[in-house]
């Protein structure tokens, strides 16, 4: 009897171990969503010059288009020989702020010659707050930081204003693969019927390169699995797609691109 335990216990510590050891393997997939922003009153331009760095930079995934200067005007250089972008929207007649915050919300109000308009209503990513701290850091790129709270508050009270004030993405109803392409701006890094730029991987004939499974991991987590030939554009799509699409919709791009031979 007391082997019989022995052999019980033994078979048990084995089969424990063995699916730890799978739990560990599988990855472990998390978008990285940009973290909610709480301004009070008494908020400095250092705090939302910081604040928007963080996001320019890393979770809104602004330097996927305006740090190559070749789809989208790079905002942190020289562009056109204006200088950077606090520099050149000085002379906007609406101000430099006004201009930047409207062309976030509104980018076709404001297309620059020369670059297609591919740019999504940044209020579908960003809270208001968010898109004010991305102003205020565009404005301290050689220009004066005039962003206040008073701005903050004004337009979050217009009609105008994001319907989400959290940090997660507002999402579209539309379950065409098509128009889910175009709304997140993927068109302007992959090519789609020969649209788009060459700055990912092709979305023709996808499927016929690549499983469903690596299609729906690409998407979730880009960073996974750099394909072959385009790691000098390593992490510059952004990781929020898991929280900008529903489950649907996203199984239905997964779907829509694996289709494609």
């Amino acid at each position: 009897m007391f082997l019989t335990n022995i052999k019980v216990l033994a078979v048990g510590l084995a089969v424990i171990a063995f699916y730890t050891i799978i739990a560990q393997v599988i990855p472990q997939l998390e978008s990285e969503v940009p973290e909610a922003l709480d301004l009070s009153a008494g908020v400095t331009p250092e705090v939302l010059v910081t604040a928007g760095e963080d996001l320019f930079m890393g979770g809104a995934g602004c330097t996927s288009c305006h740090g190559l200067g070749t789809r989208a005007p790079n905002l942190r250089t020289d562009h056109a020989g204006e200088g950077t972008i606090g520099e050149r929207c000085g002379s906007r007649e609406q101000g430099c702020k006004e201009y930047l915050y409207e062309s976030m919300i509104d980018p076709g109000a404001y297309l620059i010659e020369g670059f297609p308009p591919i740019m999504p209503d940044a209020r579908r990513q960003l809270s208001n707050e968010q898109i004010w701290a991305v102003v205020a850091y565009l404005e301290s790129l050689g220009g004066e930081v005039t962003v206040t709270a008073d701005d903050i508050g004004a337009s979050a009270s217009a009609p105008s204003a994001p319907a989400s004030s959290g940090a997660a993405p507002a999402r579209t109803a539309t379950t065409d693969p098509v128009q889910l392409l175009t709304e997140n701006a993927c068109i302007g890094c992959h090519q789609l019927e020969g649209a788009g730029a060459p700055v990912g991987p092709a979305f023709d004939g996808m499927g016929s390169r690549i499983s469903a499974d690596r299609i729906r991991t690409g998407i979730i987590d880009p960073e996974a699995e750099i394909a072959e030939g385009y790691e000098a554009f390593a992490g510059m799509m952004p990781a929020t797609f898991g929280d900008q699409l529903s489950a649907a919709q996203l199984e239905i791009i997964v779907q829509f691109l694996a289709a494609r031979q």
